[in-house]
Parts: C-alpha cells; structure tokens; sequence
C-alpha cells in the first residue's frame, strides 16, 4: 500500500484545524502529522517531522509567511501551501518569494483542499484564479517598465531588485524591507547597492525619481559609486 501524505497544519484556530484535517485524513491518503497554532510550533514541528507539505495560516501568531521562509530553507523537499482570508496582493507576493507552491483561500470546500495538495505535490502551482491574474498582471508590469536610463538605454533588474526598489518608492527603509522580504539588511543594502550601479544614480531618492520617469540627473554615477548604506 502507497503511504499516506504527510501534512503539517498550522493555524490558531482549533476548528479550522479540525476541519482541515477531518477533511484530509477522510480521504484516507493524508495524514496529519503535527499540528500547530503558531509560527514557531510550525517551524519546530516540520524540523522534526519532515512532512511532505505544510498547510499554514499566514495571519497566525508569528507571521505564517515567515514560517514558511524558515520551512522552506531548512526543508527544500517539504512543499508549502498557504491557506488565508488573505486577498492582499502583498501576502500572495510575499508568500511566493517565501517559497510557496500553493495559496488557498479561506471559505472554500475543506473537500477541495486535498485536491490542492495532490497537484503541489505533482508539482503545479494552486493559486486562486482572481489571483493568477494579478500574478500575471505583476509579471507583465516587471517586464514592460524596465527603468530608463542614459542615452536611451534601459535597465534590466532582478526580481528581487524591483521587489526592493518598489518598497524603496513606498519609502520604507534598510529595516522595513528586510522585515517584508525575510532577508537581512545586509542583503538590502547589496541589493540597493547594485540598483543604484545599474541605474546608474548616486542616492535611492534619484532611483526613485528615475523610476517615476522624472528627468535623469545630470551625473551618472561611476563604478564603484553606489550607495552601501
């Protein structure tokens, strides 16, 4: 006989958790291994058990999106799937730099979640379809306004750079995006550091006016210029 899956659920909500999980193990090809209401009881939990996936809460105490950054790294082989109220394009976004495969929505049929799990583990992305479409929406945005710099060329950044630089137009700071991209400020500021040198600017503030299509200043910066702090 083929072994069950096994799952870590993760939510604060003891009837959530019992429905999920009723709804899983009746199908008889789920297990429910661990069971946690916090972050860090997840973190711990998939550590020690190792589940196939993990089916987590995004809004729990501790921040279910950066339990699934910490899942993700240690377990590469462990799926994860978001399960939230959460129609935030910034928690699909933030979820999916994390490491999701999956983001269900709260209020669906609890019998369709382990449909859901089948296909992450065959290796497809679930997401909601109103959601898909933002996705590509995002995609498109990325891909058609790349910045405009000297002389008529245009800069190609990173993922991860237009994810800094569009929190840097927000006016969060060095600490701000760490905390909302689960990285350290060390990591920002290199990130920074190689938007300014491919944009060419000596300040974010100039990146962001160069982003905005404001007129370019009049000194470009040389190698080596970029901004470190």
């Amino acid at each position: 006989m083929t072994a069950p899956i096994t799952v870590l659920l993760a939510d604060d909500h003891a009837r959530t958790r019992a429905l999920v999980r009723n709804a899983l193990e009746s199908t008889g090809d789920f297990h429910v291994c661990v069971e946690a209401a916090d972050a860090a009881g997840a973190v711990e939990g998939a550590k020690r058990e190792r589940p196939d996936v993990c089916l987590l809460d995004i809004n729990m105490p501790g921040n279910g999106i950066a339990a699934a950054t910490q899942i993700s790294g240690a377990l590469p082989d462990t799926s994860v799937v978001m399960l939230t109220v959460s129609r935030q394009d910034e928690d699909l976004f933030d979820a999916l730099r994390a490491g999701a495969s999956g983001y269900l929505l709260k209020g669906l049929d609890e019998a369709t979640i382990g449909d859901a799990l089948r296909r992450v583990l065959a290796g497809e992305a679930t997401l909601p379809g109103t959601l898909v479409a933002r996705l590509v929406d995002e995609f498109r945005d990325r891909e058609h306004h790349r910045v405009a710099v000297a002389d008529g060329h245009a800069a190609r950044l990173t993922g991860r750079e237009w994810d800094v630089l569009e929190l840097m137009r927000k006016g969060a700071g060095t600490a701000e995006i760490s905390e909302r991209l689960f990285v350290s400020p060390t990591t920002v500021r290199s990130h920074v550091s190689s938007i300014l040198r491919k944009l060419g600017v000596p300040t974010r503030e100039a990146a962001i006016r160069l982003l905005d299509g404001e007129t370019p200043p009049e000194r470009w910066l040389r190698p080596g210029d970029a901004e470190h702090s």
